[in-house]
């Protein structure tokens, strides 16, 4: 059997690598390939803990309040959490995101992404990766006391993104 340290990275990625090539499940269900999502544009990758609790509704609404900022810089946002498509669903229309939410059943792509728990490994992690087109990580931002703060990262890096192109 492999060593964990194959299964799992011993640190987050980090600027400059490639995503895994991992599938989540779509809001029908279905298996959405993380890398088709990063192509045409960039890419914004949410992760955050669970539907509906306080520092989650921040961060997912503060993306919904400057959704066009980041589509208009040429980004897709997407957010990612264990919770299924059903609650999912009442989160999106709930708060009127404009953006997919999708499932990471088993948090396999919370691990392939190095997303680490945190208080005291309680917590699933709060982390913000910035996708360039090539499916290549250009920021990575962990906090999970500052939610909205992952906007504000997310969108500057995805405007200096912009100006390089």
């Amino acid at each position: 059997m492999a060593p964990c340290e194959s299964i799992r990275p011993p640190t987050m990625l980090t600027t400059g690598e490639l995503i895994p090539d991992i599938s989540l499940d779509g809001p029908d269900g279905n298996a959405v390939r993380v890398r088709d999502l990063a192509g045409e544009r960039a890419l914004v990758l949410y992760f955050y803990p669970k539907d509906e609790t306080a520092g989650c509704t921040a961060e997912a609404c503060s993306f919904r309040d400057h959704y066009q900022d980041f589509t208009d810089a040429g980004a897709d946002v997407v957010g990612v959490s264990a919770d299924g498509k059903d609650s999912h669903a009442r989160f999106v229309e709930r708060h009127k995101l404009p953006f997919k939410l999708l499932t990471d059943r088993g948090g396999a792509a919370a691990a392939a992404f190095g997303v680490k728990k945190s208080f005291l490994g309680l917590l699933p992690g709060r982390v913000t990766f910035v996708i360039d087109r090539e499916g290549r990580v250009r920021h990575a931002f962990d906090s999970q006391i500052r939610a909205t703060a992952h906007v504000t990262e997310a969108l500057r890096v995805v405007r200096e993104i912009q100006k390089r192109t």
